[in-house]
């Protein structure tokens, strides 16, 4: 249940918890979903999943880390998302991504050419580093507004094997 109480719009049992924060600011969700959009539309799949992973990480953020974690299970086996989990990915432009993606969420201001850099000699073009950029920035709305009202990851990510939740879960547990 949110730290907010949940405006007349009802939420269906079928929606996630995370969309009664946004129950008296609908149009903040109408933007988020563009916003979103525009983010998707260029990105790789899996690079995308692997950004919003390591962001919601960095960010603490269980609910995102738990959501897109479980998607990452259409690409990964749970035995490669825990690895990447401790030790990050073996392949070198994933590791690079994420390290981008944590790097603009711990502090933004901090970055530095080397690091666009080292993702340009890792094969990536200037338009696929805005992309990583953007995907990070927005995961810390997200995350952020979120948790701030009080939203509980979905009890549906409980059946997610033990291993797999407890990683995934670096703050708020969840909802019971």
């Amino acid at each position: 249940m949110p730290f907010i109480t949940p405006s007349s719009v009802r939420k269906t049992p079928e929606d996630p918890n995370w969309m009664e924060t946004f129950s008296h600011r609908p149009e903040l969700l109408d933007a988020w979903i563009v916003l979103l959009g525009c983010i998707k539309i260029r990105m790789q799949p899996l690079r995308y999943e692997l950004v919003t992973v390591a962001a919601a990480m960095a960010l603490k953020s269980s609910y995102c880390a738990l959501a897109h974690g479980s998607v990452l299970r259409d690409h990964l086996s749970d035995d490669e998302i825990l690895a990447i989990l401790r030790v990050g990915p073996t392949d070198p432009l994933d590791r690079e991504i994420m390290a981008f993606a944590r790097a603009i969420v711990l502090d933004a201001s901090a970055i530095r050419a080397e690091d666009t850099d080292r993702l340009r000699n890792a094969g990536l073009e200037d338009a696929e580093i805005c992309d990583i950029a953007a995907a990070a920035a927005a995961r810390c709305f997200f995350s952020k507004y979120v948790d701030a009202l009080g939203a509980e990851p979905d009890a549906v990510y409980a059946g997610l094997p033990e291993a797999l939740r407890i990683a995934l879960t670096p703050g708020r547990p969840i909802a019971v």
